[in-house]
């Protein structure tokens, strides 16, 4: 079988930046749902997912419209639950508790939040079920991260090596199979 295109795009910036957006549903702005417009600009997709966080599914539906390709919206594709941390900006939350979650958040996920684990899980399974066609996938930070440690077999803290800025684009050709082959071909910021 021969190999597909699979995109992976960071929503645009959402009104209020530099906080934690797990499950918070804060839109993006208008000038970040452009910047992911732009980015998608000479895309060929065949399909387009996005995370039901408005942030993202707008970004899609903007990218999806003029084209004509439905969005499909998949809440495996939404962000680590940071549980009471969701909303706070890192400096509104202990800093040795936000360290520990940054240096293992399996062991330390945010109270009542979610473990990597649960995040990687369920990428996974998104990932799984996805036919083997173009598809650009409009999501989140974490959950792009989550993808290539399936995809690319990187662990946690190679995951955290990539920079993604909101409207980062991530490239990868796949080559379904057992094991299926996967070969990294851009990263735009």
């Amino acid at each position: 079988m021969s190999a597909h295109m699979l995109y992976l795009m960071r929503h645009g910036a959402p009104a209020v930046p530099g906080r934690l957006l797990g499950r918070t549903d804060d839109p993006a702005t208008e000038a970040g749902i452009a910047a992911c417009v732009a980015r998608a600009d000479g895309l060929a997709v065949d399909r387009i997912e996005a995370s039901d966080l408005i942030r993202a599914r707008a970004c899609a539906e903007a990218i999806g419209g003029p084209r004509g390709v439905p969005v499909k919206v998949d809440p495996r594709w939404r962000e680590l639950d940071f549980g009471v941390w969701d909303g706070l900006a890192p400096a509104a939350i202990d800093s040795a508790a936000l360290s520990a979650f940054y240096d293992d958040p399996d062991a330390s996920p945010p109270p009542d939040g979610e473990r990597w684990s649960a995040l990687q899980d369920r990428v996974a399974r998104a990932l799984a079920e996805m036919p083997a066609v173009s598809t650009l996938v409009v999501t989140h930070g974490g959950a792009i991260r989550a993808a290539l440690a399936d995809l690319c077999g990187f662990d946690r803290r190679q995951v955290w090596a990539f920079d993604l800025p909101y409207a980062a684009l991530v490239s990868l050709r796949i080559w379904p199979g057992q094991p299926r082959t996967v070969q990294i071909v851009g990263l735009a910021t």
